[in-house]
């Protein structure tokens, strides 16, 4: 079977899928997500991730854990990533609230276009530059990752694989938060609790005696309690040390304001330019789209400067172009963060974490290079099953663009009044559906104590300025490192060198180190 076969097998593996009121299961699923997704992008104290993290639980629940149920449950987590990306412009413009890091270079131009009464302006700009850097980040991934991938999985054996995931770590534990010496003690800490109760020994690790961790932590307890929990308790505490942002923000009036065609024409290069720079950022594992949104601003910034007429506002004072440049380059990321997620099998963001988890929970597709092998292991002529699934996966991202192209402008407009909901009433909410979530999945009261704990080394680790990503990759990475670097110990006849004998794996090893050292120096400058 050629690749032909595998793309119109996951196409069709998604609208084929059982009907519900006469439309394909997966696709009303990524539609309920998408409609979530904006929901939750337009509420400040939320995030994509927090619906992501309370919905796989419940969603496993439902669909149970055949792989018939994986599409349907990736393409609702797909659609809330794609619409949390285009709704956190949504307070930013309205009510000059980043609902995220990265939507704060929204509300520079956002805000004060909204004051000028022309919201639904500033609305329909950073929709039509969000779905344009979206789709071109998608377009990339489809292209990019499997070529990836195949070069991988031909170049690469087990001993360069176990140095590429050495220096994945490296790379995110240095390049994420403010401090390499946090990162890495951070991702040292995902690494020790990755080995809890693992591993091929006839005895459990590192349990302390105790039986209930004979088989580990679960994982789903492990990053709910250290990415969601911990950011609630954190937010928690701000708001009880300043009341003031538990009210609501005042917003603006939102009046009628059309966009021209030949408006938008003026805003192609910077929607170009920064959907370039966002996709670049994206593909790097853990750099996130913050840096993608700033870059992006920043580049537009120095263009306008010398193309701007003197009538024109500068920027910061309600330039269009500025809100085109910030969400063409957050909104690109979040496709082209997927390309490390199916061509390597390594995270680049919470998002693609609790894809991963989801892959993991319901079994069936284990992203990483062997999923766009022709042969998929099981002989010649017969399709790959995983490469199916990708396809399919790429399918539910351009169904949840074309939503994002057809309703999302809309849908944006009307959930605006989301905004004014105070944090102190959402997070409790949060907090107990995270819970919830967690004992409907794992049907066991220690989980939830596993997670309340996670939670608060998350919190403490926020609280310190230490960023709890690390610590979640190098977690879900953790097994596989172990795994990895077995199997390539036992294939070289016990060689202790292992690494230091395959030229590439040298090489990313002595990568992994000089991230490292620039890392630290770039610091200390």
């Amino acid at each position: 079977m050629g690749i032909w076969d595998h793309v119109i097998a996951g196409v069709l593996a998604v609208f084929q899928s059982d009907p519900v009121l006469g439309v394909p299961l997966t696709i009303l699923m990524v539609l309920g997500g998408f409609l979530l997704g904006i929901t939750v992008g337009a509420t400040p104290g939320l995030a994509g991730p927090m619906a992501m993290a309370i919905s796989l639980p419940i969603l496993i629940s439902i669909f149970g854990f055949s792989n018939d149920a994986l599409l349907p449950v990736l393409g609702f987590l797909i659609g809330i990533m794609k619409g949390a990306t285009v709704g956190g412009a949504v307070p930013a413009i309205l009510f000059n609230t980043p609902g995220t890091p990265d939507a704060y270079m929204t509300t520079l131009d956002g805000y004060p276009l909204a004051q000028k009464g022309e919201a639904r302006k500033a609305l329909r700009v950073a929709h039509f530059a969000s779905a344009s850097g979206d789709t071109f980040s998608d377009i990339v991934l489809v292209v990019c990752a499997p070529f990836l991938a195949i070069m991988v999985e031909s170049y690469l054996d087990l001993p360069e694989k176990t140095a590429l995931l050495i220096l994945s770590l490296a790379f995110i534990a240095s390049v994420i938060g403010g401090s390499v010496g946090k990162g890495i003690i951070s991702m040292g800490l995902g690494l020790l609790a990755a080995m809890v109760a693992t591993g091929e020994d006839f005895y459990p690790r590192l349990t302390m005696g105790q039986p209930s961790l004979s088989e580990g932590i679960p994982i789903a307890a492990a990053i709910l309690g250290v990415l969601i929990l911990g950011e609630v308790f954190k937010a928690l505490e701000d708001i009880y040390l300043d009341d003031r942002s538990a009210k609501a923000q005042t917003g603006v009036n939102v009046q009628e304001s059309k966009v021209e065609f030949l408006e938008l024409r003026k805003l192609f290069p910077y929607i170009g330019r920064s959907a370039v720079i966002g996709t670049c950022i994206g593909a790097l594992p853990g750099i996130g789209s913050t840096l993608a949104a700033t870059l992006g601003y920043t580049t537009a910034k120095r263009r306008y400067a010398i193309k701007k007429s003197a009538s024109d506002p500068e920027f910061g004072e309600g330039a269009p172009e500025g809100i085109a440049a910030t969400e063409a380059a957050n909104s690109s990321v979040s496709g082209a963060n997927l390309i490390p997620v199916l061509s390597l099998g390594i995270p680049g963001n919470a998002a693609a974490v609790f894809l991963i988890l989801a892959m993991d929970s319901i079994g069936g597709f284990n992203p990483g290079p062997s999923v766009f092998r022709l042969d998929g292991g099981i002989g010649d002529g017969a399709l790959n099953p995983e490469m199916v699934m990708a396809f399919g996966l790429f399918t539910t991202m351009f169904v949840a663009n074309g939503f994002n192209w057809t309703i999302g402008g809309i849908f944006m407009r009307v959930v605006g009044v989301m905004a004014r909901i105070p944090k102190a009433r959402l997070l409790p909410i949060v907090l107990l559906l995270t819970l919830t979530a967690i004992y409907v999945q794992e049907t066991s009261m220690v989980a939830v104590w596993i997670t309340i704990f996670c939670g608060f080394l998350g919190y403490i680790m926020r609280r310190v300025g230490m960023s709890p990503l690390p610590f979640v990759i190098a977690f879900i990475l953790g097994g596989n490192l172990e795994a990895t670097a077995r199997q390539a110990f036992a294939a070289t006849g016990a060689d202790p060198f292992f690494l230091f004998n395959s030229p590439i794996a040298l090489v990313f090893i002595l990568l992994a180190i000089g991230v490292v050292i620039y890392s630290l120096r770039s610091t200390a400058r």
